[in-house]
């Protein structure tokens, strides 16, 4: 800023058009780039570009929270329900705070996963340490709070001598229940019956069977199929997050031009904003332009994060479109009238056509073609500083979004690789406005998940040093290691969703943890291979629970699989991470 001269946020107008990708790390570490950007351009008055090597990038922006889990669970052993459980969640937030906090906010609120458990305690702490300040990756601390989860679930099931499936079949979240802090499902929240849709389409009790007899006769290639449920709360826990605007201009052509506050990163969020548009217009959707993101047209923004991008931004163009269709009602109806004989407009041109007729009439009648909507989520949020209160008193959500995965894999025992044979997903995105688009976002979403799990291991040196800083340490999913066998489904006509976006549902996050069914997959390979160690040296290493950290890399899966080079599984602990 100049000496002298005066400064404010309305003298900077932020554009951008679109991402190459977001996923949480340009949230808040783009500040990084930013502030050396302008420095240099107002220093030289020139544009400026930043660019930094991937090494670079990947050793400044920070990573995933990695996280600690420490449980106890109480199980009926007749029933197999939760009865109560008491979690501790530890996470790696780095040397400053960053987004730490909302981050282990939104763990917290997912330890429990799809299960419905009436007793619960639940403490986060965020740990400082002398890694680079960890920050937000999509799932945003909710795939960390699910896996512990299903950790409790599967360590349960084994005591029991049971599946880790029963625990599921008998305790998924549904209509009436309510989940640890006391806050209802719904009525229509369709787990239950996605989770019985998927036992039968996997066609799971069959080839369960099929694979203890492949598992029978290979002693060191064995399989594994294991199924997960997945529910994600649609919201920023931050609650002043959750508002939206948006200005959408009529034309005298009959053409729309829209702009919003969320930012189009390959998620289809233009494409269904202009969908929603396009109907409440009753016009094609060649008809409506998406304008850049521009704080000039659209101040304030919130990021567009948490999955609520179509939610928010949707509805406040929703909100501009009800003020200019209200304005525009006579004139329409004059319009519309004088085709097909007072029928109506039948086709898209002709659709378009009326529009313009009503516009230039209203224009001619010296009405506002313009409007500024706005929109903020119907939830009143979360005092998180209450304190002697034994039941949880907030409202964080405004819907959940479920999904369930059955994922079968075969493990060389000899190597530790891993091929993941088929998984079948069936995923709620309640009335779809984009099905293509939905599917993609699943899809990319369990690859990410894949990533997650069994991959992106993230190794530091005592001094805080990034290591894994390119593709020789650090591997990400490639064309490979994506499903042999690939089948997608949206659950069909689900209601309960956001009720200004046509009962449409979030997609972006929530599936991501259902590529968590890969690694319990691969847990369940390695535990056939323990069954035939265990033969083989007469010990009691066999079908009990066992430590598996994620990543589910190759080192530790190898070592996992007990044989007369690792007889006792304590190598496997060295690359212990939780």
């Amino acid at each position: 800023m100049l000496e002298g001269t005066r400064c404010g946020l309305s003298k900077v107008t932020c554009k951008v058009k679109r991402l190459g990708g977001g996923f949480g790390g340009k949230e808040s570490r783009s500040c990084l780039l930013a502030v050396p950007a302008v420095v240099a351009a107002q220093k030289l008055r020139k544009v400026v570009r930043f660019q930094m090597d991937r090494d670079v990038d990947q050793v400044t922006s920070g990573q995933r929270h990695s996280f600690l889990g420490k449980y106890k669970l109480a199980v009926n052993r007749k029933t197999y329900e939760l009865v109560a459980a008491d979690i501790r969640l530890y996470s790696n937030g780095g040397c400053s705070l960053d987004l730490s906090q909302p981050v282990l906010n939104r763990a917290m609120f997912h330890c429990t996963n799809a299960c419905s458990i009436p007793n619960v305690r639940v403490r986060g702490r965020i740990c400082k340490t002398n890694i680079p300040s960890n920050t937000a990756f999509r799932g945003f601390g909710g795939p960390q709070g699910m896996f512990v989860a299903e950790v409790m679930y599967d360590h349960a099931a084994r005591e029991l001598g049971i599946r880790r499936e029963e625990i599921h079949n008998c305790n998924l979240a549904g209509a009436g229940m309510k989940n640890f802090f006391n806050y209802p499902y719904g009525e229509a929240m369709p787990l239950q019956r996605m989770w019985s849709q998927l036992m039968v389409s996997s066609d799971f009790a069959a080839r369960m069977t099929t694979i203890e007899e492949y598992n029978s006769k290979n002693r060191y290639l064995k399989r594994g199929i294991s199924a997960v449920p997945t529910i994600f709360g649609i919201s920023f826990t931050a609650t002043f997050l959750n508002q939206s605007g948006a200005l959408v201009h009529i034309h005298k052509d009959g053409t729309v031009l829209v702009s919003h506050g969320g930012i189009e990163m390959g998620q289809g969020l233009n494409t269904k904003i202009a969908a929603v548009a396009a109907h409440l217009m009753d016009i094609p959707i060649d008809a409506v332009y998406i304008s850049e993101t521009n704080t000039d047209k659209v101040a304030n923004t919130t990021a567009t994060a948490a999955s609520c991008g179509t939610d928010l931004n949707g509805a406040a163009v929703h909100a501009a479109c009800d003020q200019l269709l209200e304005r525009l009602a006579p004139f329409l109806k004059d319009a519309r009238a004088k085709f097909n004989g007072g029928a109506g407009p039948s086709t898209d041109a002709e659709r378009q056509e009326a529009l313009a007729k009503a516009a230039s009439s209203a224009w001619l009648a010296r009405v506002n073609l313009s409007a500024n909507g706005f929109y903020k989520t119907p939830i009143r949020g979360v005092n998180f500083n209450q304190k002697g209160v034994n039941e949880f008193d907030g409202e964080p959500f405004l819907y959940y979004a479920a999904g369930v995965c059955a994922t079968e894999v075969q493990v060389d025992c000899l190597t530790g690789d891993v091929t993941v044979l088929r998984t079948d997903i069936v995923h709620d995105v309640g009335k779809t406005l984009n099905g293509a688009i939905d599917i993609g976002q699943v899809e990319g979403a369990f690859a990410q998940g894949l990533g997650l799990f069994l991959m992106e291991e993230v190794v530091f040196n005592k001094k805080g040093q990034l290591m894994s800083k390119g593709p020789g340490m650090y591997k990400i999913p490639g064309v490979g290691d994506v499903p042999h066998d690939f089948r997608v489904r949206l659950a069909e006509e689900v209601e309960g969703g956001h009720p200004r976006v046509y009962g449409s549902k979030a997609v972006g996050e929530p599936p991501v943890f259902l590529g968590c069914s890969a690694l319990f997959a691969v847990k369940e390979a390695i535990t056939s291979a323990r069954r035939d160690h265990a033969q083989e040296t007469g010990t009691k290493l066999g079908s009990e629970f066992f430590r598996f950290d994620a990543p589910a890399t190759c080192e530790k899966v190898r070592m996992a699989c007990l044989d007369s080079l690792n007889p006792t599984g304590k190598r496997s602990e060295w690359h212990a991470r939780a």
